[in-house]
């Protein structure tokens, strides 16, 4: 199973340990356990992942390979304004685009790992 986790990292140097435990993992085993999608900040995370974006990946996943236009179409949006959308998407990594170029959802669960915690 393919699993992405999307997490807020306000350390740098704990993003950093994470990170290099994932390389070593990936490095010895081969295989990459999680894929990773840190964040500074909560305002970054909903930058990038704004409403309309989250409901353009879910709807991505029921579908599977699809084209900008039956994406459109299921969304009852503009194909213009979805392509940007996933344009967005695809730099973050969160969208790809296959060898017939559909463009998918290429995680099969993205869950969001976070804690909201008061800064003493």
């Amino acid at each position: 199973m393919t699993t992405a986790v999307i997490r807020i990292e306000r350390d740098d140097d704990r993003a950093l340990d994470r990170a290099a435990a994932g390389f070593a993992q990936a490095w010895t085993t081969g295989e990459e356990k999680d894929h990773v999608f840190a964040f500074s900040s909560p305002e970054q995370l909903f930058t990038i992942l704004t409403p309309k974006r989250w409901t353009l990946i879910e709807t991505l996943q029921k579908l599977g390979p699809s084209t900008y236009q039956a994406l459109a179409a299921a969304l009852s949006r503009n194909v213009r304004r979805v392509h940007e959308e996933v344009g967005a998407l695809i730099d973050w990594g969160f969208v790809a685009v296959d060898d017939e170029g559909r463009i998918h959802v290429p995680y099969e669960i993205i869950r969001a790992d976070f804690d909201l915690r008061s800064v003493a």
